[in-house]
C-alpha cells in the first residue's frame, strides 16, 4: 500500500525518541537491491550479486528491478512498490539502490514513512539516493556508499570502497586518516554526519524532506556540473544561512566539471571554500568519496568527529 501522508507525525516522533540504528548484518542475511531511479539490466546487477554471495549473504531482487519507463526502472508507483516491499520483508536487512541517475526525489511524497520507521535498515547507495538518506535521516541512520553499478561504471569503485561498506554494515567501527589539502580550514567539532550530492541537496531545498543542518557535520560531492551552477548552489547554501548552521564540512569529489568558454575562474572545490571560510567552519577537503575511485562508507546520522590538523585530518564516526 502506498502512503501519501505521515511524514510529518514520522518527524516529530524522530525528534522526541532519536535516531534509530538498523540492525547490522550477519552471515546468512539477505540484502536487497531496488532501482529508484535509472533503469539497470541484470547484466549490471550480477557482478555485485556474485560478490554479495561469496561474503555469505543473500540477494533480494525487488519485483521490478529490470523495468523500463523511458529512462527510468519504472514508475513512480512501481517503484515506490518495490522500495516498500523490501521494507516489509524481514528477512532484508540492507536495502541497496542499484544506481543513481534521476529519479528518487520523485517518490517522498508517496512513500509509507511509518513502514520504514517500523521496518529499519539499512538504506545503502550514493549520487541521487541523497533523497533518500536526507528523507530517512529525520528518524534513522543511512548508509552513504558504493552501490552495484558502481562495480560497472566506465571507471570501477575500487575494492577497497566495498571492503569498507560490507565492514561498516557488519557494525565494525570506522577512522578514516585522509591526507591533508591545501584548502583545509583546521579545527575540531562533533556532530551527526548529513549530506550527499550537492544538485539533490539543492533540488530538497525549502521542503520538508531536506536535512537537518543545525550542528552537523555535513559532506558534500557532486558530478558532471558546470562551475556556475556548483557556484549558484552553494550560493544558496549560504544566502538561506547553512553555513553559519553546520559545525563542519567534509568535501568529498566533483568529478567531471565543466567550464564556460569564458573561465569562471575557480575550480569547484575552491568555490566551496571561499564561502564557508567567511563561517570559520572547520572544513575537510578531498575525502575520498563520491563518484571516483574512492567511495568510503559514510553512516549519516551517525554523531561524528571531524578533527583537522595542519597536514592531515581524521573522520571518526563512533
Amino acid at each position: 500500500m502506498i502512503r501519501r501522508d505521515g511524514f510529518h507525525f514520522i518527524f516529530t516522533f524522530a525528534c522526541m525518541s532519536g535516531i534509530i540504528t538498523p540492525f547490522w548484518l550477519q552471515k546468512g542475511d539477505a540484502v536487497g537491491i531496488i532501482a529508484p531511479a535509472r533503469k539497470v539490466v541484470p547484466e549490471e546487477i550480477a557482478p555485485f550479486t556474485a560478490l554479495m554471495q561469496q561474503e555469505g549473504y543473500r540477494v533480494v531482487e525487488a519485483d521490478n528491478l529490470y523495468g523500463s519507463d523511458s529512462q527510468f526502472s519504472g514508475s513512480v508507483e512501481a517503484r515506490l512498490c518495490d522500495i516498500q516491499q523490501l521494507f516489509m520483508n524481514r528477512e532484508v536487512k540492507a536495502v541497496f539502490a542499484a544506481r543513481g541517475g534521476y529519479g528518487a526525489a520523485q517518490l517522498l511524497p508517496g512513500m509509507d514513512w511509518e513502514l520504514v520507521r517500523e521496518n529499519p535498515k539499512w538504506m545503502v547507495g550514493f549520487s541521487d539516493v541523497t533523497a533518500l538518506h536526507a528523507a530517512m535521516g529525520k528518524f534513522m541512520e543511512t548508509l552513504h556508499g558504493a552501490m552495484p553499478f558502481s562495480m560497472v561504471m566506465e571507471e570501477p569503485q575500487d575494492a577497497t570502497s566495498f571492503r569498507h561498506l560490507l565492514e561498516t554494515l557488519r557494525g565494525e567501527q570506522k577512522e578514516y586518516h585522509v591526507a591533508g589539502h591545501p584548502l583545509d580550514l583546521p579545527g575540531g567539532v562533533t556532530g551527526r554526519l548529513t549530506g550527499g550530492n550537492l544538485s539533490v541537496l539543492y533540488s530538497l531545498a525549502g521542503t520538508r524532506y531536506e536535512p537537518e543542518y543545525e550542528g552537523s557535520i555535513l559532506f558534500l560531492e557532486d558530478l558532471d556540473e558546470y562551475l556556475y551552477h556548483i557556484d549558484r548552489m552553494v550560493t544558496n547554501f549560504e544566502l538561506r544561512e547553512i553555513f553559519k548552521k553546520i559545525a563542519g564540512l567534509v568535501v568529498g569529489d566533483f568529478s567531471g566539471m565543466h567550464d564556460n568558454s569564458v573561465p569562471f575562474g575557480k575550480n569547484a572545490l575552491e568555490i566551496i571554500a571561499e564561502k564557508v571560510y567567511k563561517y570559520n567552519v572547520p572544513a575537510m577537503f578531498g575525502f575520498p568519496a563520491g563518484h571516483n575511485k574512492f567511495n568510503f562508507p559514510l553512516i549519516f546520522g551517525r554523531v561524528s568527529t571531524l578533527t583537522i590538523e595542519q597536514g592531515a585530518g581524521t573522520l571518526r564516526m563512533y
